[in-house]
């Protein structure tokens, strides 16, 4: 016959879900605290508790192997260690059963009440987690239990989750005790137990429907490749064929339609359309926009504005191509990750027929003179709202390819121009801006999301003296402020980048030091020419060693500098000759300060002298103390005159 304990110990495994060793646990937890509470144990004495099924309690309290017994509390002679613990030595310390009473005081047995509820709280919050969390990403059916303005509480068994507003369907409305299927779209770990996020706006819900209605997609035959969904107005479902002979149009559709409206009830009638994936962009792009018919389609890869598909339809598809409020044009875009410009025939042979005075267009109407006298007429008889003929707006539509493809091609020819100026500056930024984030500028969040297509700080560089209108253009189109441009002039001329320790390596046979710079190809410079790029100069202390290459000091910053004084510095320089470099280098500096005191300013430059030092083999930079101008950092002006003698 069971005993009490056994019948107990059963009902809180059961009801709680728990593991037997869990509920075991918590209940050794709780004599241990209720025997130190009785006993005034302290807490660097270590105690046990065991329990059996029976329901028999037995406590172990740590104790020292002495001769004899001076405290019972903390001490146990030899031969009663060596009764439970037979290799027993003097001075060890060993665990020793200890008789308690029949029941603990209340203060006690109130503690161990409150230690069993409290870790078994624990444990059912890691199982509950521990459940769901396996459960991220899929489907699960909840009770509605409470809904209020702002979300909604789905009760699912032994957990509670909560759908806030921007994850419901608009125009569903939900009751209590509503049965509803959601998707488990995130479970976080919090003290009160895990917290539960529910969508049903989600476009992997539209997928885990897909998965269950459709058994090719749940065995592997089709393949879902992109979804665009807004949540209860329509969606566009992508997919491909992965075994030979299979139609993926059909296969999610149904006979009849019955697998796809059976997600569309689900979806509170949301319009689903489901189209077959292509490799060629043109093809997919097409599909794409559906119901609508595509006259004809020009691809174009910008490494401004991304890549861009200019759709041409009859004027009768516009409307239908672009979607109430946009949403069909918009849904294809997300669907197939290209920006679609979308044009009707007329409005594209308008923009094509007054370009036909300008290069490349000109040369149409030597051409083609029959046919811009056609499309001339064509469009005199349209503005006059006389109807016109399917032949003629076949017409149209010729001459709308053929100036398309040939504004095209002249913007490809840009690109290819803008190419090889960013080519040939590349090589004069430093390598080790191509390995540094744009992060690290440290410029404002929608300049950072603005330039989410510059891969490193070295593009940014390029594309600032190679190609600054078409940056301009990124920064703009991407929402940054106007600002914009001059915000990163500045966080590159703060920029330091460490000169490579092995530029000493690469000197001129010549001459000992040569520090020079490359010249950027005339034809390659642009008009617009960012700030100089020139490494500022960290100070040096009189006991740091001198660095390792030469760096150029750092430019004054203290006025907001004009455009056209961003000139680069990217020419020959005389190299450093051994008995020149001794010599300072201060009339430059000396004639800054006088046109500083002419303007009645107060100068603040630092002077600085660049000299060859043999005893190091390279080029360093030394400005005077600021405590004694006889003294200059790192280095006095006797040891500077006898370097000269040498």
């Amino acid at each position: 016959m069971k005993s009490d304990f056994t019948l107990a110990f059963n009902e809180i495994v059961e009801s709680r879900s728990l593991p037997r060793e869990i509920v075991l646990e918590a209940l050794s937890q709780a004599l241990v605290s209720a025997y130190k509470r009785d006993a005034n144990i302290g807490n660097n004495q270590r105690v046990e508790a065991r329990i059996d099924m029976s329901g028999q309690a037995h406590i172990f309290l740590e104790k020292e192997v002495v001769d004899q017994v001076a405290t019972d509390q903390t001490e146990v002679e030899l031969s009663e260690a060596r009764a439970h613990v037979p290799e027993a030595q003097l001075g060890d310390t060993v665990m020793v059963p200890v008789r308690t009473s029949s029941s603990f005081g209340r203060i006690a047995a109130q503690t161990a009440k409150q230690v069993i509820l409290q870790r078994i709280r624990e444990a059912e919050r890691e199982s509950l987690y521990d459940e769901f969390v396996e459960r991220e990403g899929d489907l699960v059916t909840g009770t509605v239990q409470s809904v209020t303005q702002g979300s909604l509480t789905v009760s699912m068994g032994r957990a509670e989750a909560v759908m806030p507003r921007v994850q419901q369907i608009p125009g569903e409305r939900y009751r209590a005790h509503d049965k509803i299927r959601v998707y488990v779209a995130e479970v976080k770990k919090n003290t009160r137990g895990p917290q539960i996020v529910v969508s049903r706006a989600h476009k992997n819900m539209l997928r885990r429907l897909l998965e269950y209605e459709v058994p090719e997609i749940y065995n592997g035959q089709v393949e879902i490749k992109n979804i665009a969904r807004e949540a209860g107005y329509r969606s566009k479902v992508a997919v491909a064929a992965l075994q030979e002979g299979v139609d993926p149009v059909g296969a999610c559709v149904g006979m009849r339609g019955i697998r796809i409206q059976n997600i569309v009830k689900e979806l509170n009638d949301e319009k689903i359309d489901v189209i077959e994936w292509n490799p060629d962009p043109a093809i997919f792009i097409g599909k794409a926009l559906s119901p609508a018919r595509v006259s004809d389609m020009l691809l174009e890869d910008d490494f401004v504005t991304g890549r861009t598909a200019t759709v041409i339809v009859p004027d009768d598809q516009l409307s239908l191509a672009i979607g109430r409020e946009g949403q069909n044009a918009r849904l294809a875009a997300k669907l197939t990750g290209w920006r679609i410009d979308i044009k009707s025939v007329s409005e594209a042979t308008l923009e094509a027929f007054a370009k036909s005075n300008e290069s490349p267009l000109e040369s149409l109407r030597a051409e083609m003179p029959d046919m811009l006298a056609e499309v001339n007429r064509i469009m005199e008889k349209k503005q006059a709202n006389r109807p016109v003929q399917p032949e003629e707006y076949k017409t149209l539509t010729d001459f709308v390819k053929v100036a398309e493809r040939r504004l095209l091609s002249q913007r490809e020819a840009a690109r290819a121009g803008r190419r090889v100026a960013m080519d040939g500056v590349r090589p004069l930024i430093p390598d080790h801006a191509y390995r540094m984030k744009i992060e690290e500028l440290e410029l404002d969040d929608d300049i950072n999301q603005a330039l989410s297509r510059v891969d490193n700080v070295g593009e940014l560089m390029v594309r600032m003296l190679a190609d600054e209108t078409g940056l301009a253009q990124m920064l703009t189109q991407g929402g940054a402020g106007d600002d914009a441009l001059e915000a990163i002039r500045y966080a590159l001329d703060d920029l330091v980048i460490l000169a490579p320790e092995k530029a000493q390596d690469t000197a001129p046979a010549d001459a000992e030091v040569a520090v020079t710079e490359v010249a950027a190809p005339a034809e390659h410079q642009p008009e617009p020419l960012m700030p100089e790029m020139a490494l500022p100069l960290a100070d040096i202390d009189e006991d740091e060693e001198a660095p390792p290459a030469f760096i150029e000091p750092e430019p004054d910053i203290r006025q907001p500098a004009k455009k056209d004084e961003f000139k680069p510095r990217f020419k020959e320089e005389p190299a450093f000759e051994p008995a020149a470099s001794a010599a300072p280098a201060t009339e430059e500096i000396e004639s800054d300060e006088a046109l500083d005191r002419k303007r009645g300013k107060k100068s603040k430059r630092k002077q600085r002298e660049l000299l060859f030092d043999e005893k190091r083999g390279e080029v360093v930079s030394r400005r005077p103390h600021k405590d004694d101008p006889r003294r200059w950092k790192g280095v006095r002006l006797d040891e500077l005159d006898g370097l000269d003698e040498e």
